[in-house]
């Protein structure tokens, strides 16, 4: 990989780590993983979407801690973790999804990754909910429709921002998406 393909790839990993803190900041801590990790399966590479992912649950876990006063007790800080965990598997799980759509469109690659990481982010906090309480909300159908709208709409806000930039002249990051 090429240097200017590195210095995209970083500047797309910052853009993107700013926007998903902003909507953090104004949504108190709703930082739209699944989105991001759709998002990341199909325009970055693994590890590039990964970086991605990293970056703004660090960030979402400064706002948490820092700005909006979450408690700092084990039991927080454990939640934290799971859903950096979630966060991280929603990436490979997107990809995966959006190898298996072949040689249909974007927006079916786009869809299809959006739902894996969805499911996958989902998998883990139910998991997790187990040991840490929660159960009830981690699997309430309402909680689940609201969160899949929510990202739904960063998706599309981050999809249209990215092609926005991308037509302006703005270079793409590396695309080395898994294949089928």
């Amino acid at each position: 990989m090429t240097t200017s393909e590195n210095g995209a790839s970083t500047l797309w990993i910052m853009l993107l780590t700013i926007a998903s803190t902003l909507a953090t900041l104004a949504l108190a801590c709703a930082t739209p993983f699944t989105a991001l990790a759709a998002l990341a399966a199909t325009q970055m590479r693994a590890r590039d979407g990964l970086l991605l992912i990293v970056a703004t649950w660090i960030a979402s876990q400064a706002v948490g801690f820092c700005v909006l006063g979450y408690p700092h007790d084990p039991k927080t800080i454990a939640w934290g973790v799971a859903i950096g965990a979630a966060a991280v598997v929603s990436v490979p799980a997107g990809r995966w999804a959006a190898a298996r759509a072949g040689g249909r469109g974007e927006l079916v690659r786009l869809t299809l990754a959006y739902v894996a990481a969805t499911l996958a982010y989902k998998g883990v906090l139910v998991l997790a909910s187990l040991g840490l309480g929660g159960v009830g909300i981690a699997l309430s159908p309402t909680y689940a429709l609201q969160q899949f709208v929510r990202n739904g709409a960063f998706l599309i806000a981050l999809t249209l921002l990215y092609r926005a930039l991308v037509a302006a002249g703005m270079p793409a990051p590396s695309r080395r998406v898994a294949a089928a």
